[in-house]
């Protein structure tokens, strides 16, 4: 009996219209901006060039050669086993969170944005796909001096970077914005990937099982493919507890920020958050789906401003399009 042959996935992609990975990755190109990538580079069961999404050397090389070859990012590293994002997810939140922060309805975003990334992370991805994509500015705060270190020398090491990235060491684990954002100083977003799992058993079982699902494997050693530290992966209670105090925190700073948001795992969570929301008196919240393939995301938006407070922050920032800027 002849092998069935696998089905070839469909080209549609759910990513946003914007994003610039909606489509299957050109390895030619990449290994042309990043020759370290070829050692990574074989065909896969449909015949295609791919890597071993499972390796986590794999998928760095593959990031270098993605933000090099589309963001003009000279130069990027992390430390061993801190997370190393896929790229098509992180510049899919950007690109939502544009659509947000919109001037008008005919969709027209502004370039004078100051976003803050809580959790920066070693990789600094938002910010880079912010700048290269908008020219924002950003503030990334994290609470580990390592990721930080990390961070600041990918700024540093990438001049159209350095004017507009601010990183910020957090000193406090159980603080989002204090000692970040400074008194009287407006931002226009807050983003945040959270710690999605609870502790680390909870997150080898979920790579446990997505290595099942993918390979078919009934017996798997748990693998962190895109690496990660604790604070990056999972924190007590998880991302239910995390966003629940992020929100109630933000109260602190309602004035301040124009849109906060976070993106949303589990959607369980949502309903959940809604409820926190309302009690913090929220006056606008919106809800918006993220897709990959799929895995399904969403994020979560709230604004403690009203429709009036919202249009005149507007205002003011387009008037004055130096002072959205970080100084560097």
């Amino acid at each position: 009996m002849q092998p069935q042959k696998r089905k070839h996935p469909e080209e549609k992609s759910s990513l946003h219209p914007r994003n610039k990975h909606r489509l299957r990755y050109n390895f030619k190109e990449l290994i042309r901006v990043d020759s370290d990538l070829k050692a990574f580079v074989k065909a896969n069961n449909f015949g295609d060039q791919s890597i071993d999404f499972f390796d986590p050397k794999a998928v760095k090389a593959l990031n270098k050669g993605l933000l090099r070859l589309h963001y003009n990012i000279n130069y990027w590293d992390i430390p061993n086993g801190y997370l190393c994002p896929p790229i098509p997810g992180r510049a899919d939140y950007i690109h939502n969170i544009a659509d947000l922060v919109c001037d008008n309805t005919k969709g027209e975003i502004p370039k004078n944005i100051k976003c803050l990334d809580i959790g920066v992370g070693a990789n600094c991805v938002y910010p880079i796909i912010g700048v290269a994509s908008y020219g924002w500015a950003f503030i990334g705060a994290d609470i580990d001096e390592k990721a930080v270190a990390s961070a600041l020398k990918i700024v540093e090491s990438n001049p159209f970077l350095e004017n507009n990235v601010r990183i910020k060491h957090q000193s406090s684990s159980r603080d989002f914005f204090k000692n970040v954002i400074d008194a009287g100083e407006k931002i226009d977003v807050s983003i945040c990937n959270p710690p999605f799992h609870e502790s680390l058993a909870d997150a080898q079982k979920g790579s446990r099982r997505k290595l099942k699902n993918l390979k078919g494997e009934k017996s798997v050693t748990p693998k962190l493919n895109f690496g990660g530290q604790s604070n990056e992966l999972w924190c007590d209670g998880g991302e239910e507890r995390f966003v629940k105090n992020m929100i109630y925190q933000s109260r602190n700073y309602s004035k301040q920020c124009l849109w906060f948001s976070s993106l949303i795992s589990k959607e369980s969570n949502v309903r959940k958050m809604k409820k926190v929301l309302q009690k913090v008196d929220v006056l606008a919240v919106k809800v918006i789906p993220m897709g990959q393939g799929n895995k399904k995301s969403r994020i979560l938006a709230w604004s403690f401003l009203t429709d009036k407070e919202q249009k005149s922050w507007k205002q003011k920032r387009n008037n004055n399009s130096k002072s959205s800027r970080v100084a560097p």
